[in-house]
């Protein structure tokens, strides 16, 4: 598959797929759609209610969620597995263009984030003493989850209109039994389909201020029974 770098308006760079005409990360911002959406309204969350949690990523793509994630972890000494789902990694090349350290204006992440994507699959690694990582090289389809596991969930896939697959009702129904009781799922998508999709499997829904360039986002509770 083609790729070409893209600069975003926040100065960070994404991912551009002529054939899908799509890119990774929103045009307005690559690094503030991740803050926003799997940081604050995702990650901050659930920190809140505690310090031990696991996390699965359906799409580690540029890995831009989870070098966010890997700080945040370090510096609020939360202890985060950190589960990632990708059937098509990124070349090293493409990953060294990123350059997403340069973004977060912090140069000492540039050999963590290549840590990231050199690290073994489908194996835990430990990281750093408060993070591990386990790239799992499946598609979502693929993947059977553990039940009511996970605390936090980034759903970080293409657009349903680009992977619909992916934003079936059968997918959700999966990730819904993956989340741990007052778990969350959190995405930047926020069309109504996918709401009804969320609610049918058990998710309670809430409409959040989304990031540049977006009205909304979409952050899913597991009730607790």
């Amino acid at each position: 598959m083609h790729l070409e770098i893209r600069q975003t308006k926040d100065g960070s760079n994404t991912l551009y797929v002529p054939e899908l005409n799509e890119h990774y990360h929103s045009v307005h911002g690559a690094l503030q759609e991740s803050q926003h959406v799997f940081i604050k309204h995702g990650l901050e969350h659930v920190l809140n209610l505690r310090k031990d949690i696991k996390i699965l990523e359906v799409g580690f793509g540029t890995g831009l969620n989870a070098i966010l994630t890997y700080p945040f972890a370090l510096a609020q000494k939360a202890f985060v597995q950190y589960d990632t789902l990708e059937k098509f990694p990124l070349t090293m090349e493409v990953v060294e263009q990123l350059q997403f350290e340069k973004a977060i204006l912090n140069p000492e992440l540039h050999d963590a984030f290549l840590d990231l994507h050199q690290a073994p699959w489908n194996e835990p690694v430990d990281v750093i003493p408060y993070f591990t990582l386990q790239k799992i090289h499946e598609t979502l389809e693929e993947f059977v989850p553990p039940r009511a596991y996970y605390d936090l969930i980034y759903f970080d896939a293409f657009a349903p209109e680009k992977q619909p697959e992916l934003w079936s009702d059968d997918m959700f129904a999966k990730l819904f039994q993956a989340t741990r009781p007052g778990g969350v799922l959190v995405t930047y998508c926020a069309k109504g389909s996918f709401k009804r999709s969320l609610k049918a499997a058990g998710y309670e829904v809430e409409a959040l201020p989304g990031p540049p360039g977006k009205r909304e986002m979409t952050r899913g509770i597991r009730p607790v029974e």
